[in-house]
């Protein structure tokens, strides 16, 4: 495999100068992690994690203030050259409570040290050198397979976060999540997450391609009842499923973070302000997802131009429904507000003021369309 001839340029250049200043400080490093991942899905490479072996932390502290890698993690023995991270292999023992309560030994084997990660896909490692592949817990067989498995059920159950991690993971790539790991995943509390990383993982996954699948495992694993005290029925959730099939290549690319909050809390019948709450939204996503109308079924003329009243249809997330876009562009609603030739200067002239200018607006928008 030649490596740097997949990587983009940026990264190119950059793993290339990593790679000559290493070499001549160890025979033993490692690209790992999802980059490797990555590169057997035919993915873009955004960024490259590797691993150094056969260094001492204080050797390596050294070497990377050479190099002029910055360290972001010392306590994790991790420094960040670019878009690389380089840091020491390591194992981790569970010291407390949360996903980062771990204590760090360094660890000078490859098997055990990628026997660390949370899934096989993951667990994977290239040499940096003779681009040798290592895989020592059938990896590349899940990926082949578009399967989702744990590597080792006591260290995986250390790290609650790696339920959500095995979620997104599903929506991003559609791989099934072994039955196995379901089950171990099942039986994991997650009360020990702040909202600011379950969110970071559900964000992960709003952009996802395979939506279904994170919804399917949400649903399976009981995320719903777990993390926002609300059961998702049976029912519920295939109607859901089948809306989020159907809709999600229809996603206007500038909204589609916000499509899966907005169909599930409102097939779901969540309440959608305490919903987001509980996910610690940032402010963006409130401000896309509140005064949103949501419809069961066809949308008629009247009822798309009464929504362009206060925004324009390329601006509401039922959008995605087939034939909306075609009908509002016809309309002349898809990127410009309904006005049916009521003005502002209109209102005024007629005695109205303050607040009551935009209600009389609405008021005679509204008689334009309904009558």
């Amino acid at each position: 495999m030649n490596l740097p001839k997949i990587l983009p340029p940026h990264l190119k250049k950059q793993f290339e100068q990593v790679q000559s200043f290493l070499k001549r400080y160890t025979k033993r490093a490692y690209l790992v992690g999802g980059g490797v991942r990555d590169i057997f899905l035919n993915l873009e490479i955004k960024d490259l994690d590797i691993e150094v072996y056969d260094l001492n932390n204080l050797e390596f502290d050294k070497l990377m203030k050479k190099l002029g890698a910055l360290g972001v993690g010392k306590s994790f023995f991790v420094y960040k050259y670019g878009d690389i991270d380089i840091s020491l292999p390591r194992i981790e023992k569970k010291k407390g409570v949360g996903h980062k309560a771990f204590e760090v030994e360094l660890c000078n084997d490859e098997k055990q040290a990628s026997k660390r990660r949370d899934f096989s896909m993951n667990a994977m490692m290239l040499d940096i050198f003779e681009y040798k592949f290592l895989d020592f817990y059938g990896g590349l067989d899940c990926i082949k397979n578009k399967k989702i498995c744990l590597i080792d059920e006591e260290s995986f159950k250390e790290d609650s976060l790696r339920v959500l991690r095995a979620i997104q993971f599903s929506a991003r790539f559609g791989f099934k999540i072994d039955e196995k790991t379901l089950f171990v995943m099942d039986d994991i509390c997650l009360k020990d997450l702040s909202k600011t990383r379950i969110f970071w993982e559900f964000e992960k996954m709003f952009e996802s391609k395979n939506l279904p699948f994170g919804l399917y495992y949400m649903y399976r694993l009981h995320i719903f009842e777990k993390l926002f005290s609300s059961e998702a029925k049976s029912e519920l959730f295939c109607k859901t499923a089948k809306e989020l099939q159907r809709s999600s290549k229809s996603f206007e690319k500038e909204l589609r973070e916000y499509y899966f909050l907005y169909i599930v809390a409102n097939i779901l019948s969540l309440d959608l302000k305490k919903f987001l709450k509980s996910l610690e939204v940032p402010k963006h996503f409130v401000r896309a997802l509140k005064n949103q109308p949501f419809f069961q079924g066809l949308v008629s003329d009247s009822e798309l131009k009464t929504i362009a009243i206060d925004m324009p249809i390329c601006k509401w997330l039922g959008n995605y429904k087939k034939g909306i876009k075609q009908k509002a562009q016809k309309l002349d609603i898809w990127d410009k507000t309904f006005d049916c030739g009521v003005s502002v200067s209109d209102v005024i002239s007629d005695g109205f003021e303050k607040e009551e200018i935009k209600k009389e607006l609405r008021r005679r928008k509204l008689k334009a369309i309904y009558v």
